[in-house]
């Protein structure tokens, strides 16, 4: 499935498209009209292949380095260009800027539980 949506993508050159007609092949059924695509299916393949890895890794930007060979700013640069795109939810983050901080260090790993809990006390 993975290399239909990889053609799609090349024949469009990523280029916005709607869908006409979904057929259910178990059902015999076809629907015509104009339907959108969602939110995650407009991104380009490699995006969602990146947004699927995160999900799979549970949020996990340590993984996600290791499986991209990437940086940790790459990896958070990245996942905001792509959450910008996505206007599915309004999500509001109730850190502040010195919480979200100190989640970030102990996320790399440069420092522990117990330096983070006292960092935000």
């Amino acid at each position: 499935m993975e290399h239909e949506w990889q053609k799609l993508t090349a024949m469009t050159n990523g280029k916005p498209f709607h869908i006409t007609k979904v057929f259910v092949p178990e059902d015999g059924i076809t629907i015509e009209g104009n339907f959108q695509l969602p939110p995650l299916g407009k991104l380009g393949y490699e995006d969602q292949v990146f947004v699927a890895a995160f999900v799979k890794t549970h949020g996990s930007i340590k993984q996600m380095e290791a499986i991209f060979g990437i940086s940790y700013p790459t990896v958070k640069n990245r996942l905001n260009a792509i959450a910008s795109r996505l206007d599915i939810v309004d999500v509001k983050v109730d850190f502040t800027d010195s919480v979200s901080s100190i989640l970030d260090k102990l996320e790399r790993g440069d420092i522990d539980v117990s330096q983070a809990l006292q960092e935000i006390r």
